[in-house]
């Protein structure tokens, strides 16, 4: 259902919605994913392990055993979850790691100094699919990187406004 068709349908949906709270990705592994958000500067909110029927339930599938993780950004109003699911076990979409798949593209950050951060990453061993880009319609500058499971990841430096 496009925008404008969830509207007619959904018209007050914007009043009802307060925050994007949580973006919730599947891994793996869940303590290698855990230290690679936490080198980023997350902060570890609540980890647990979720199994039963209640969330049988929520999820849809049967025999459900995972545990996950919340994380937060200081300064930002929504966090990360990941979950690795022990039952049922998924399988990784090969194409995951290609931004012109339909659903979940990636998740972009915004930092002050664009530069610092690749450096620091990169020693830390993290991949990057180019080189630090110009937007030149905006200035902003752009990277992609490759987090757990090869989901993608940006830092975005925007200019800073004039005085």
């Amino acid at each position: 259902m496009g925008g404008e068709a969830f509207l007619k349908y959904f018209p007050k949906i914007l009043d009802m919605i307060n925050k994007l709270d949580h973006i919730n990705v599947v891994v793996s592994n869940l303590q290698e994913a855990k230290d690679f958000f936490l080198n980023l500067g997350f902060k570890e909110e609540i980890s647990s392990r979720i199994s039963g029927e209640r969330f049988s339930i929520i999820a849809g599938l049967p025999d459900f055993d995972a545990e996950f993780v919340g994380l937060s950004l200081p300064g930002s109003v929504t966090n990360v979850e990941l979950i690795q699911y022990y039952s049922p076990t998924g399988g990784k979409d090969p194409k995951l790691n290609k931004p012109n798949q339909l659903g979940f593209r990636h998740i972009a950050f915004a930092v002050d100094d664009i530069e610092a951060e690749v450096a620091r990453l990169k020693a830390k061993g993290v991949n990057f699919q180019s080189d630090i880009q110009v937007w030149e319609k905006t200035g902003k500058k752009l990277v992609y990187f490759y987090g757990p499971d090869g989901i993608i990841l940006e830092f975005a430096q925007y200019p800073k406004p004039l005085q």
